[in-house]
């Protein structure tokens, strides 16, 4: 079958991810991981480029006309700074503090695979229209490196975009596809609140900065839940809340950070101000002052109906109709989703999940590991797609 995988590049393509794993980068520091991406592009004969950040590349599998849409393949290349606590393996992180914790070395290893099979049907005249392999840094970071991207240009040409996520839940040799929204939205807020403060004996008398803080914690989310339709899934969730330095002091300054999280595109775009009007709204009832900076982050990734077809039909040739399953929108961001603002696509979820394995591995956890044989189901589903495409 034209696309499938030789042996002698599925044991490559381990060993990649494998170093991949083991030298994590944060977002817009992935030098090491463009310069591996590149190295192997060009032995193969492809001419990558290197985003203006230094950092990420594109490279298109054929010659453009200039006219044809193109079909883009996306992977994310960045870690993230937790430290990697798997025992036992011999590709554990190497650095302090960072690991490939989201399966961000497995999507870019899959994409890196599809491009070297694909090169090698363009070689043998077999590839009908030109792909581009687009390896994107800083997904973790908020806006998302997604959008530097698009900016940069690596979407010019392109007519459609699909990748994929590691899913844990789901098991190794089998996707999970979903026409619409497949993740939520995702933004970040920071709260400064400030006041005179004073001694603990007379909180009458000053700024109570603790229990406004408190306050603005768990009554902002629940405020929010009855402004907002609740099939929109707004969810206020703080992940940092700090003040104070002794048990008798009424402190001056507190702080918040968490994040907005919504399943809704409209009621996103609605977020900013409602959450700052509920934020004042809870801390003036205690009169302390407030800064707040709303980082806005990513909208939903919304799938479209005909890309989650082809990824069907792609990983039907491949695997067979047993190999797909329904999968929910989850509360997790992507950056994906600027791509999609701009050409239609879809991301499918990656089943990574060995059989039979009770451990419940999680995304974003130091522990998360993946059954390596979904690098050889992501390389099918891409280059079947990249085929089935150029029939269109």
């Amino acid at each position: 079958m034209p696309g499938t995988l030789p042996d002698d590049l599925r044991a490559e393509l381990i060993a990649f991810r494998r170093d991949m794993h083991m030298h994590p980068e944060l977002g817009n520091q992935e030098f090491r991981t463009t310069a591996a991406i590149k190295s192997r592009l060009e032995k193969a004969g492809l001419v990558p480029k290197v985003l203006p950040g230094g950092t990420g590349l594109i490279c298109d599998v054929g010659e453009w006309d200039g006219v044809t849409p193109m079909l883009a393949l996306r992977a994310d290349i960045d870690a993230l700074p937790i430290p990697d606590t798997k025992a036992g393996v011999s590709y554990r992180s190497t650095v302090p503090d960072r690991a490939h914790a989201c399966g961000h070395d497995v999507h870019t290893t899959c994409v890196l695979g599809a491009g070297l099979v694909l090169s090698e049907l363009d070689r043998q005249g077999l590839l009908p229209y030109p792909v581009r392999l687009l390896f994107q840094p800083a997904e973790e970071v908020l806006p998302g490196g997604a959008a530097d991207a698009v900016a940069a240009g690596v979407l010019d040409g392109v007519g459609r975009i699909i990748g994929v996520h590691c899913d844990p839940k789901v098991d190794v040799g089998k996707i999970g596809l979903r026409i619409g929204p497949i993740t939520s939205a995702c933004d970040r807020v920071e709260i400064s609140l400030d006041g005179p403060g004073g001694h603990t004996a007379r909180p009458h008398l000053t700024t109570d900065l603790v229990t406004a803080a408190a306050r603005v914690a768990t009554d902002v989310p629940a405020l929010l839940a009855r402004r907002v339709d609740a099939r929109a899934g707004l969810a206020v969730t703080w992940g940092r809340l700090q003040t104070g330095h002794a048990p008798n002091v009424i402190p001056q300054h507190a702080e918040l950070s968490g994040t907005v999280r919504c399943l809704d595109l409209e009621s996103w775009r609605q977020a900013p101000d409602m959450v700052h009007a509920a934020i004042d709204e809870v801390a003036g009832m205690y009169r302390a002052k407030t800064e707040i900076n709303y980082v806005r982050g990513v909208p939903p990734v919304v799938n479209e109906a005909e890309t989650i077809g082809l990824l069907d039909a792609a990983m039907t040739i491949r695997r067979g109709s047993y190999a797909i399953e329904d999968t929910e929108q989850s509360l997790g961001g992507e950056d994906f989703s600027w791509y999609l603002e701009k050409v239609p696509g879809a991301m499918a979820r990656l089943g990574v999940r060995t059989p039979g394995d009770t451990r419940g591995l999680d995304l974003h956890r130091g522990n998360f590991d993946v059954d390596e044989e979904a690098i050889t189901v992501g390389v099918e589903l891409f280059t079947a797609s990249a085929l089935l495409d150029g029939n269109r």
